[in-house]
This record gives structure tokens, C-alpha cells and sequence, in this order.
């Protein structure tokens, strides 16, 4: 499957939305960059392309690609595709959907009117039920559903209908029996369309709402408004009748109760629900399945599908599809649609006029992925830090999962990585810092305290010691000086009095005794620096054996 969903990287930030939101279990891949961010992106041949991750993501960092840029260059040239439309696109734009379609005719185009494949649709399921040609059924207009039955759920492919979707059917219509060969491109508020077409090669271009508008602001085009809300048209073949409402929730129900209303019929709609129950559908025996399961992906049907690009509310939606209702109930009857006991003339029609067998269509089922044992999960497992079953079963989603197992599979896989998974993430972090034993941690951080306490005491020992060293190195400097003067007087005076009296010799004695005086100070101040210095050896002893201790308590708490 060519990629449809894609991905922004510079914009993606890791926060696992479009996982946790995502149906299609094998559709995301989690990697982890080299510069610590995590990426995620699409697998496009496990992805349904339902769409649930770019309406999720509130980065910007989804998107989907469509055929609008080659279908528009398509209608410029000569080409002229024909146009199918979707009957949501009268949902979408109230009062612009008329202008749009008079813009593609304008240019030269055919238009269609998909409502009238509904109808057909409808007819062949009756048909099909009333002749035993299909026992217990899931409907199949919506693609997404389609695609996940084919990837996840083959063994649903029993109960899937064979007959073509409402598009489908609209484009075997026109090619076998209008006989037209132009290029065919359907304009719809559906991305997983594209999966559709891509399958059954009846359709080469899909074109979205969004898409659309995008390249008619982009180039300047300008769309009529249509102030008065009416919701007929005259397209190039019949405008399609209660087929007009296939596009909201139970639309296809309600048409087969019109002209069934004993039908046991049950319905699910929305991502967070619909696969679920269909989980829950593929468990039951066949005896319990409703005759038909009508489903869709989408919450509110194809209405505000995740292409639409439209700002209408499920209010708004309602109230105009409810106006389409009655708009295609009042043509039916005043039309002559209905006779003979409310049996549907336009149910004449195809009888006389279509081929059962050109509305049926296969599929194409993918071999499951194997799911690991119990005894492969093991080693992913413990890698998780998940030693014990409530640690296996806390189930926080913050990866995206719904649960631990999921996620371990994810990893098992190659989808994900253990470095995602929040709560070991969590725990790597508190042991590297100690965390996981609060007491043990108190008594280190104590211990560094006392150290870095005892520290700065020696530090300060230090300190006063290279103070007193330098002020006993002056003194002695200063002594010293004193000393070398007063032996230069007695060499002086003893020149000067080659005969000594007793005058002389007291002064000479006076002399000595100052310079005795002197060198016992320079002695004092000799030993003051060795006690000093010695001091300092000591605190830088004390001081290396401390730094030690301390960096024994941070092993310590690395450790932990």
C-alpha cells in the first residue's frame, strides 16, 4: 500500500496521541532519536488510513496525501474526469456544495451523484438476503473498517459483504452501463478511500474536501454561494434518493428498514468503540451475529469525516441532514417512486436493468502478524523492569498502549522501545540517583554534609596557616636584616678602637647582647613556620582522606 498517513518529524514531539488514538495495533513505529527525542511514524501496510491520528495530533505533525493536485490538472487539460460526489459534501458546505460542483462543470466535467449507488447498494443487499446469497453480514462503506478487517480480523472476511460500497457501485454503474471511459475521480470527505480505490482499481483519483479547498484558496478560485439551502441538483444521471443519507451514522440501516423493517440490525460507529466490537463480534458464534452489523469508523458517519474541512457541528449536521431526508422522501413519492404496497419503483428499475454479480467485489486478507507467547515476552519484560504481574498490569496508556502487554508485543515487534515506556523510564531515573530508598539517601546526603562541613574547616586551617607562615617569614626577614647590622657595628667598632678600655668593651657587650637577642627572634620565627608548615600537612592530609569518604558516599548513591 502506497503511504497515505505521513509524518512531519520537526514537529513531532514524542507524545504518543496518535498511538493511544490509532486502532490499527501494527500502524505506528516509536524510535528514538539520536538526540534523545522520540519519533513516530507510519507503517502504510499495516495502516487503515482512518484518519483518527491527525484529527488526534495537536502538533501539526500529521497529514495525508490525496490525489487532488493530479485530479485538478486533470480537469484543466482535456482529459475531463468524471466527478462522483459524496452526499456528504452537502453536510460540509450548506450553501457552497452547489457552487463547487458548478465549478467542476464549468470546466467541462460530468457529475454524479454517489446517493444513487447507495440505492443500488441497498437494492443488492435486499436482493441478496431475500435469495440466500449472503447469510450474516458486516456492511462495508466505509474503507477503513474494510482495510482493518483485511489486516487484523481475516477470518471477519466470511461476514464481510461482498456487495461494492455505495461509490464502488456508483463507478461500476457508470463503466457498465453508461459505457463511460473517462478518468474517474470521486470527491468525498474520506481519506480511506484512497485504500479503496487503490484495491479494487475502479476510481484514479481521490479527492478530498480539505485538499480541494486548499487548492482553490491557493490559487485564487472563487466559490458561489448558495444562500437558500435546497439540496437537489441536476446531475448528468438520476440524483440518488434515500441513498442520500448513507453518509451519516446508521444511513445504510435506515435504508434496508425503509424497505425491511423486520431486519434485525445492529450498528457502531467511532474509533474508540467500533473496533472493539468488532473484536467482540469475531468471538461470537455465528448464531448470535445480528443479520447485519452496520459500522462505521467515524463517530458521526462521513458527515464530518476526518478530510471534511468543514466547521459544522453534529448539530448543524443533523439539522441538514435531516433536510436532505425529507427533500429525498418527498422526490421519491411525488415522482412516482413508490407503488403497490410501498414497493419502490426505482427497486423496478435495477431489477430490469442491473446484473446482480457487477456489484460484487472481493478482498484481499493479510496473514496476522503471530502474536508472542508468554515465555518471548519474558526478557522484554524484565528489560522493563517488570518483575512482578501488578508491575506487568499497570496499564498507565502513557505509551500510547492500552496495556503493559501491548506494549511489550509493540516492543517484540520492533514497533517500540523499552526507553518509551514512562514508568521504566521513572524508575532507571530514580536509581540513578538513589530515590528508590529515601532513608539510605537521608543518611548519605548527612554524611556528605558532615564532610563538606569538615572540610571547610580544614580549608580554614589551612588558611590562618599560610598567614602565619607569611607573617613569620617577614619577621624573619626582618630580623635577619637586624642580625647583618648589628655584626657590621662590631667589625666597625672594633676597627675603630684596636685598643679596648673598659668603656669600649661595655659597648662592644651592649652590641652583642642585641645581636644574641636578635638571632634567638629569628629562631622563634624559624620554628613558627616548621609548626605551621606542619600544620598544613596535616590538614592536607586530613582533607585528601576526607575527600575519599565523600566520594565513597556518592559511589554509594550511584549505586542505588
Amino acid at each position: 500500500m502506497n503511504e497515505i498517513i505521513i509524518v512531519k518529524p520537526e514537529k513531532c514531539v514524542g507524545c504518543n496521541a496518535c498511538v493511544r488514538s490509532c486502532p490499527a495495533p501494527e500502524a505506528n513505529i516509536t524510535r528514538k532519536l539520536e538526540d534523545g527525542r522520540f519519533i513516530t511514524s507510519v507503517n502504510p501496510d499495516r495502516c487503515i488510513a482512518c484518519g483518527e491520528c491527525i484529527k488526534t495530533c495537536s502538533h501539526g505533525a500529521r497529514d495525508y496525501i490525496d490525489d487532488t493536485e493530479d485530479a485538478m490538472t486533470a480537469v484543466l487539460r482535456d482529459e475531463k474526469p468524471i466527478i462522483v460526489v459524496m452526499p456528504e459534501i452537502k453536510a460540509a458546505y450548506p450553501t457552497k456544495w452547489k457552487g463547487i460542483l458548478d465549478w467542476f462543470r464549468s470546466k467541462g466535467c460530468v457529475l454524479y451523484d454517489v446517493s444513487f449507488g447507495a440505492d443500488i447498494c441497498t437494492w443488492a443487499h435486499l436482493r441478496a438476503l431475500e435469495n440466500n446469497r449472503i447469510g450474516n453480514v458486516i456492511t462495508q462503506p466505509c474503507s477503513a473498517i474494510v482495510r482493518y478487517i483485511e489486516l487484523y480480523q481475516p477470518k471477519l472476511l466470511t461476514n464481510l459483504s461482498p456487495i461494492h460500497s455505495p461509490v464502488s457501485c456508483s463507478v461500476k454503474y457508470i463503466k457498465e452501463y453508461q459505457r463511460r471511459d473517462n478518468p474517474i475521480a470521486v470527491l468525498s470527505a474520506c481519506i480511506a478511500k484512497k485504500t479503496e480505490f487503490a484495491e479494487t482499481g475502479l476510481v484514479d483519483f481521490s479527492i478530498t474536501f480539505k485538499k480541494l479547498m486548499e487548492y482553490f484558496d491557493r490559487n485564487d478560485i472563487r466559490i458561489a454561494t448558495n444562500p437558500v439551502e435546497d439540496y437537489e441538483y441536476k446531475f448528468d444521471d438520476v440524483q440518488g434518493a434515500l441513498g442520500s443519507i448513507y453518509s451519516r451514522p446508521c444511513g445504510m440501516r435506515d435504508n434496508l428498514l425503509t424497505h425491511s423493517p423486520d431486519m434485525a440490525i445492529a450498528h457502531s460507529e467511532g474509533v474508540q468503540k467500533v473496533y472493539r466490537d468488532l473484536e467482540s463480534y469475531a468471538k461470537m458464534p455465528e448464531q448470535k451475529h445480528p443479520q447485519i452489523f452496520d459500522v462505521m469508523s467515524c463517530e458521526f458517519g462521513c458527515n464530518i469525516g476526518p478530510a471534511s474541512d468543514s466547521d459544522q457541528t453534529p448539530f448543524d449536521v443533523m439539522l441538514v441532514m435531516r433536510e436532505v431526508e425529507r427533500e429525498a422522501e418527498a422526490r421519491r413519492k411525488t415522482s412516482g417512486g413508490v407503488f403497490r404496497g410501498s414497493e419502490d419503483k426505482l427497486f423496478r428499475r435495477f431489477d430490469e436493468e442491473l446484473n446482480f454479480n457487477d456489484f460484487i467485489r472481493s478482498y484481499k486478507p493479510s496473514k496476522p502478524s503471530v502474536m508472542p507467547s508468554d515465555a518471548q515476552l519474558e526478557p522484554i519484560y524484565k528489560e522493563l523492569g517488570k518483575d512482578s504481574e501488578a508491575k506487568r498490569c499497570l496499564d498507565c496508556n502513557a505509551c500510547g498502549y492500552h496495556t503493559c502487554r501491548d506494549m511489550a508485543t509493540a516492543i517484540f515487534r520492533g514497533l517500540n522501545s523499552p526507553d518509551n515506556c514512562i514508568v521504566h523510564a521513572k524508575e532507571v531515573l530514580e536509581q540513578g540517583i538513589g530515590i528508590g530508598d529515601p532513608g539510605k539517601l537521608k543518611d548519605i546526603a548527612e554524611s556528605c554534609s558532615q564532610i563538606s562541613e569538615q572540610l571547610g574547616e580544614k580549608a580554614a586551617a589551612i588558611s590562618e596557616g599560610l598567614e602565619a607562615i607569611d607573617a613569620s617569614s617577614a619577621a624573619t626577614g626582618e630580623r635577619a636584616g637586624m642580625v647583618n647590622d648589628l655584626l657590621r657595628n662590631v667589625v666597625a667598632f672594633c676597627n675603630g678602637n684596636p685598643v679596648m678600655d673598659e668603656e669600649s668593651v661595655t659597648q662592644l657587650v651592649g652590641i652583642l647582647e642585641t645581636t644574641i637577642s636578635a638571632l634567638g627572634a629569628f629562631d622563634e620565627n624559624v620554628t613558627e613556620t616548621n609548626k605551621s608548615s606542619e600544620q598544613i600537612g596535616k590538614a592536607i592530609g586530613d582533607m585528601k582522606d576526607m575527600l575519599g569518604s565523600l566520594n565513597d558516599s556518592l559511589a554509594e548513591m550511584k549505586a542505588k
